[in-house]
Parts: C-alpha cells; sequence; structure tokens
C-alpha cells in the first residue's frame, strides 16, 4: 500500500524524492515515481532543458505528441520539434488528475495557467520504464502527450492581422438574391505584400512595417476578389521580402504544416498557405516569382496556380523582381480555385490546351528517390486506365546554366526592388535572406542584362520544343523538409527546388500544382508532393482542366 506520495513502504530513503505536485484527484494506487516524473518534466519545459525534454519521452518510434498543429510519430520528430521551437511556456501546474490502469501504467491530466493568461490542458499516457533504473522519476517516460494550450487571438506565425472580416466583398446587384457573386461565401488570406486600404505593406519585415504608410487603395489582384464577393479574412505574413521558399519568418516564426506536422510549410506564400491548409480561409491571394505557390502547395497537399506572367494586374503589389513576379492562389479543392482564377484573369485573353504532354526524365535526377518513385507511378498509373496517352520525352537542355541565369537577374531585380531599404536597415534579416540580396548587390546592369538576353534565347528556344504541350514535372524536389532541417539542408532543397520551378518563370507561363502525389516518410507516414503542369502561355484556366482529371 503506498501512502499519500505514492511512496511504498519500505523505501525510507526513496521517500525523501517527494512531489511537489498534489494530485487533485487520483483514481488507483498512485503509483511511486510518477508524479516525480511529471514534476520533472514541468521543471524541464520551464527551462527549456531539451536534454531533459527528450528524456522525458519513450526513445521510440511510436511514441507520440499532438497539438493544434498536428501529431508528431516518433523520438526523433519530437526531439526535432522542440528544438526547433525554442523556450517553453512559462505555465503553473494548478490541477492535476491521475488515472491509474496498472501498476505500470498512468494516465495524467494537468491543467495549467501560462503566465501570459488563459489555461492549458495536457492528457499524458506515462508508463514505467524497466531499463532505466530502480524507482524515482527515472523509472518513467511519457509515451503519448496531447497538449492543448490556451488559444491565441491572433497566431502571429501565420496572420499579421486579422478582421471578420476585415474587408467585405461585394453582395452583387441583384436585389432578389438569386444571382450571387462567383465567391460569395469564400474568405481570403492576402500575402503582406498587396496593397489593402488603410493598412501598410510589412512585407514579412517588422521594422520596414513600422516605417510603412497605410495604403490608400486596394491592390489590383484584391480589388478582384473582393469584387467577386470574396470577404478578405486577413493581412496574412510573407517570407522576409518573398525571398525565400521555405517559409521561415526570423521574427515572426514559421507557420504551421498540418499537412506534415513538425515540417515547414514552404513560402514564401507560406501564412495564407497555411491559413488556408488549417482552414481558416479557403482562399489564399499570394506572388510567385520563383516558386512561392507552387512550393507550400506542394509542401500542404493544396491546389495552387502561378498565372501566366502580367495576366493579372499588378498594380499594388510590392515587387520582387519583376521579370518572373506572377499573382497567383491556393485553395483545397479545385473548383474553388478556378473561381478564384476566373474572377481575376481576362477571359478574353485566356486560350485553350490540349492534353498532350511532355517529361524530362533528366529533370528528375535532382528530385529526391522517393518523389521520382512517386511521379513515375503517377504517369504509370494514369496511362494505364486510359486517362492520359504516354507523355512524350524530351530534351529541356542544361536546366542547371537556366537556373542561374534566373537567379542572376531575379538577385539583380531583388536588389533594385528593396536593396536601398536594406541597405538603410543593417541587420534587420535573416542570415539566408540577408545572403541573397548580398549578391544581388554585386550583380552588375551588365551581368543583368546579358543574362536577360540570355534568358530571352532560353524562352523561345523552350517555347519550339515544348510547342504548345504541357510540361509534367514534380512542384518540388522533396516533401516538406523537417523543421530541425539545417540551414545547410534546407538550401541544398531550395536549390533542387529551384532548378525545378525556374522554368515556367522562364517560360512567363502558367503552372498548376496538384496535391496527386505522396512520398513515405522514415517515420512510416506519407506527406504530399505538388505533380506540377506547366503550360503555354494564356491557358492559365485550360490548365487547371486538365490539373484536375489528374486528381481524378
Amino acid at each position: 500500500m503506498a501512502d499519500a506520495t505514492g511512496t511504498p513502504p519500505g523505501h525510507p530513503e526513496e521517500a525523501r524524492v517527494g512531489s511537489g505536485t498534489v494530485p487533485t484527484s487520483v483514481e488507483g494506487e498512485l503509483p511511486y515515481g510518477l508524479l516525480e516524473a511529471f514534476d520533472a518534466y514541468e521543471r524541464a519545459l520551464a527551462a527549456d532543458d531539451q536534454a531533459a525534454l527528450a528524456a522525458a519521452f519513450e526513445p521510440t518510434a511510436t511514441v507520440m505528441r499532438a497539438d493544434a498543429g498536428g501529431l508528431l510519430v516518433g523520438h526523433d520528430a519530437i526531439t526535432a520539434f522542440r528544438g526547433r521551437r525554442g523556450s517553453g511556456p512559462v505555465r503553473r501546474v494548478v490541477e492535476c488528475h491521475v488515472r491509474v490502469v496498472t501498476a505500470d501504467v498512468a494516465i495524467v491530466v494537468s491543467v495549467n495557467a501560462p503566465a501570459a493568461g488563459g489555461r492549458g490542458v495536457v492528457t499524458q499516457l506515462w508508463r514505467r520504464d524497466p531499463d532505466a533504473g530502480p524507482g524515482g522519476a527515472r523509472s518513467w517516460r511519457i509515451a503519448s502527450a496531447q497538449v492543448q494550450a490556451s488559444p491565441p487571438a491572433i497566431d502571429r506565425r501565420v496572420w499579421r492581422v486579422v478582421g471578420e472580416p476585415l474587408v467585405s466583398g461585394s453582395r452583387g446587384d441583384d436585389p432578389t438574391g438569386t444571382a450571387p457573386p462567383a465567391l460569395s461565401g469564400e474568405t481570403v488570406a492576402v500575402k503582406d505584400l498587396f496593397a489593402v486600404a488603410g493598412h501598410a505593406i510589412g512585407a514579412g519585415v517588422p521594422a520596414r512595417l513600422a516605417g510603412a504608410a497605410p495604403e490608400s487603395r486596394h491592390a489590383a489582384a484584391v480589388q478582384h476578389l473582393l469584387d467577386a464577393g470574396a470577404d478578405l479574412r486577413g493581412i496574412a505574413q510573407t517570407d522576409e521580402f518573398a525571398y525565400s521558399i521555405a517559409g521561415r519568418n526570423s521574427a515572426y516564426g514559421t507557420p504551421p504544416n498540418p499537412a506534415v506536422p513538425g515540417a515547414i510549410p514552404g513560402g514564401s506564400t507560406s501564412g495564407p498557405a497555411a491559413a488556408v491548409a488549417l482552414g481558416q480561409v479557403s482562399i489564399a491571394l499570394g506572388t510567385d516569382t520563383g516558386g512561392s505557390l507552387r512550393v507550400p502547395a506542394s509542401y500542404q497537399g493544396l491546389w495552387g496556380i502561378r498565372t501566366t506572367h502580367g495576366a493579372v494586374d499588378r498594380a499594388g503589389l510590392l515587387p520582387l523582381a519583376p521579370s518572373f513576379d506572377t499573382v497567383g492562389w491556393l485553395t483545397r479543392e479545385v473548383d474553388t480555385l478556378r473561381r478564384a482564377a476566373r474572377a481575376s484573369l481576362p477571359l478574353a485573353d485566356q486560350v485553350s490546351v490540349e492534353p498532350s504532354y511532355v517529361v524530362d526524365p533528366r529533370v528528375l535526377a535532382s528530385v529526391e528517390p522517393g518523389v521520382r518513385a512517386e511521379f513515375v507511378r503517377a504517369l504509370d498509373e494514369a496511362t494505364a486506365a486510359g486517362r492520359v496517352e504516354r507523355p512524350e520525352e524530351v530534351v529541356l537542355g542544361d536546366v542547371a546554366h537556366l537556373f542561374e541565369l534566373f537567379r542572376v537577374l531575379q538577385a539583380f531585380e531583388a536588389w533594385q526592388s528593396d536593396g536601398d531599404w536594406i541597405t538603410e536597415h543593417p541587420g534587420e534579416l535573416a542570415a539566408d535572406v540577408s545572403a541573397r540580396f548580398a549578391f544581388g548587390a554585386t550583380v552588375s546592369p551588365g551581368q543583368a542584362e546579358e543574362a536577360r538576353v540570355a534568358l530571352g534565347h532560353e524562352r523561345r528556344r523552350l517555347e519550339a520544343l515544348l510547342d504548345g504541350r504541357v510540361l509534367l514535372l514534380p512542384s518540388a524536389s522533396s516533401a516538406a523538409p523537417a523543421l530541425g532541417a539545417t540551414a545547410a539542408e534546407v538550401d541544398a532543397v531550395r536549390s533542387a527546388t529551384l532548378g525545378l520551378t525556374c522554368i515556367a518563370g522562364v517560360l512567363g507561363a502558367p503552372a498548376v500544382s496538384a496535391p496527386v502525389l505522396e512520398v513515405p516518410l522514415a517515420s512510416g507516414r506519407r506527406a504530399p508532393v505538388g505533380l506540377c503542369l506547366v503550360g503555354p502561355r494564356g491557358a492559365d484556366l485550360s490548365l487547371l482542366d486538365l490539373a484536375a482529371t489528374w486528381a481524378t
């Protein structure tokens, strides 16, 4: 029989350990050492003791931790998440309820009061570890944890400003209400590069936001959606100056990726993408210069389109590299994406494209083996089912050279767009973004013009090669990298992915990312990767129709 602290008789030395937590209720006989282990975990959390936190969880591939961001499975995934997140919350336990399952298994449900206010609830399944040594806190490990934090009014990783709505869309001119606008009932997250009347453009950089004046009118792309009846829910975060495809922001944090918990969301349309994936809005309005719509679509299992260069009016959009900047959208369903595109594109300029496909197997050399295998499987399955004819193989040429030309001109134009502000505000950007701008500062006008001329030749060559057909390739070189990936690992993935995404940028062509591929992860779970369709200029809507057939 245990006493009130759960200490079995005959253990006088161990009885001195004691527990700081007094259980609010206990069902069953309280096991010795359980509350000491619980207290040790709470102390480690408050101290951000990474080693102790890692040791608190069972060192297995099946241990689990879940919160509003999703489910993490496996000790490595949980440890990587903690290492990336940084210091834990400051909180005190105000209730602790214990339900004993067996002498070696117990459920602990605790209520905590964060210093920031509110209440949180944590449910943990603890198991005694027979290999951890005799008695005390060391003999207990967490096998499963469900964390319910006090919800923030606004998740600053996702949103800069939110309203309910922030701006209302048109309700139509028909007083009978029989013909509602095309996007009536839809909600929009706007990337923090577009002008929203009454709000400044921050571009993911707090210092820029602080010095920017409120905009006097909506950007054209915003107005298109409002005129079609959509409500603007809010302005969502972007990677700093949109010069990244990772989705990290050194000031505001990394938005969650609900499709792959513990992974980066993809950027630079990171906040709007997360808002769509989380179900907080139905449409994300973003930009795509080198993949900033297609990559988050790929990483989060969303539909996304980069439109034909210049097809959507860019008035009121803060530029990065005007030769490549395009407007586009992300949604959870292809029909919503179609309606957003139809509301924003000049329909008279749209052309049709036939379901004739090409692939270049050499381009697949840079993607991860799992992505390559899934891409080939999807093509084989579609052709075997008779949904498409076997794509013709083509040789796109030296894609590495193409990417280098793209990189040089993009960097030059990015420095022309933002270099003055960066020079006047040193130290405000993350190291990786700062390095890209620093490279842009070294590109001379002559070098930029040489790259521009060479890209013009490459565009004409590729257009002749494709001859109106649709190019198929993966939307990204891998599934979403883990939050704990090193800067070098993320940069390697970025370079490989840009080798794929730059093709549409060079062509000035529309590209759709369709969520039809899945690749296995080391944890045994599967993660989304987009199938990308690159079509002729002006074939945006027709390309969406073709992409939808691949999701059948």
